[in-house]
């Protein structure tokens, strides 16, 4: 693959000032068979060939740059004028290049919600979320986790075994945040299927997404006639003023966000807990605290591999190359936290040193952070505290994952324990 701009290596039609364009037709898919087995092994194939920026192609070869350094992704992060969240200056879209139909729109198309916003517009929505985040957190985040919990645990206790992604993290945070938004606790496995379908992307995205905002738009309107103590409701009534369009998609934004990070992470944490015997110990004995663990693995294994996404808001240079007024560019999460400029040993322990990109960063940073913390943490301890004699019921080489172009989920997590 060659490193050095070369537009006549371009695919036919190929606009001038895209990654094909500079790098060649040669460019790697985010998408695939490749990219849902390795991903980590993709990322440090792009690092070696081009350093802290890459050139990559998303579904129906749409072309973006893979930031991989950690500083260049703090550099994106932290720097809304130079890297706009806002997806109406995306040249491909602007140009008519990206089908409304594609799955790429439910991850990356603008809305009326915060995260596609900058400045003034911005701080308005984003402290109408924070608000009603803080409120519902208030109104009891981790009683509503124990509750639910306990709960699912219930369903399988007696069996002495159960898959601790299908049974468990799959669906506790999903049935958390119907409390939090004040939706019917029926609807939560409808939304954790399409959530998921959002996320991993291909044809049924859109529809998924539509049903997404169906249920979420019946919500605010049910909310509206009966108000409740719930996030819809501080929404509805934020001094912000925000209209039927941004009330239902700020409820989407936090449906999807938090429970995909959350479901994704506490199936992360139970894994290294399970499969790494120093861990468990630590748990059960005091030693290390579960936020500990956590913290761990958005060093390692953050739920978001990839954030979508930002649009350079002029010419200029990052890691080494030429980014164009309005290339679209992906904040590499996961390779941004290996990154060997600042892990030359990955292995060296991370406990304490909360720097990493799981959360994202700037403006744009999780508002919703402790919530997820909140739940998984419960999570985990009222499993150690049910399940006496809990361990892994395959050897941990035969686990394995699936990973779309966001993110890389835990495919099951067998267990047995003392009945």
């Amino acid at each position: 693959m060659n490193d050095q701009p070369d537009t006549d290596m371009a695919a036919p039609g190929t606009p001038r000032g895209c990654p094909v364009a500079h790098h060649g037709a040669d460019v790697t898919r985010l998408y695939g068979p490749d990219a849902a087995t390795d991903p980590v092994g993709i990322y440090e194939r792009l690092r070696k060939e081009h350093g802290s920026v890459a050139p990559v192609l998303l579904e129906g070869d749409v072309p973006a740059w893979l930031v991989l350094g950690y500083r260049d992704n703090r550099r994106v992060l932290d720097n809304p004028r130079q890297f706009s969240r806002d997806a109406r200056i995306w040249r491909d879209w602007a140009q008519g290049r990206i089908e409304e139909t594609s799955p790429l729109v439910p991850m990356l198309a603008w809305r009326p919600d915060c995260v596609s916003q900058d400045g003034e517009p911005h701080r308005r929505l984003r402290g109408a979320v924070t608000d009603g985040l803080q409120a519902a957190t208030a109104r009891g985040i981790r009683r509503h986790a124990t509750h639910f919990a306990n709960k699912q645990i219930d369903a399988f206790a007696g069996a002495g075994r159960a898959d601790l992604v299908a049974d468990y993290a799959e669906y506790l945070p999903m049935l958390v945040l119907t409390r939090v938004l004040g939706l019917p606790q029926a609807e939560g496995r409808t939304l954790v299927e399409s959530c998921a379908q959002v996320i991993k992307g291909g044809e049924d995205a859109i529809a998924h997404n539509e049903r997404i905002v169906q249920i979420l738009g019946e919500l605010a309107e049910r909310k509206r006639a009966e108000p409740g103590p719930d996030f819809t409701t501080a929404l509805l009534e934020h001094a912000a003023g925000l209209d039927e369009e941004e009330v239902v998609s700020h409820l989407r934004l936090v449906l999807i966000a938090a429970h995909t990070t959350t479901s994704n992470l506490l199936a992360r944490v139970l894994q290294l807990i399970l499969t790494e015997p120093s861990r468990m110990s630590g748990l059960i004995s005091g030693q290390l605290t579960i936020s500990a663990v956590v913290e761990e693995v958005m060093w390692n294994s953050p739920p978001l591999a990839v954030l979508p996404g930002r649009f350079a808001a002029s010419d200029l240079e990052l890691g080494g190359h030429q980014i164009q007024e309005g290339d679209l560019l992906l904040l590499g999460l996961a390779p941004g936290n290996l990154d060997p400029e600042i892990r030359p040993d990955s292995g060296v322990s991370v406990q304490g040193n909360q720097s990493h990109l799981a959360f994202s960063s700037g403006p744009h940073e999780c508002p919703g952070q402790n919530i997820g913390q909140a739940i998984i943490e419960v999570a985990v301890d009222v499993l150690l505290h049910r399940l006496p004699g809990l361990r892994l019921a395959v050897p941990p080489e035969e686990l394995t994952s699936t990973a779309s172009t966001w993110e890389s989920r835990l495919d099951s997590l067998p267990v047995e324990f003392t009945v």
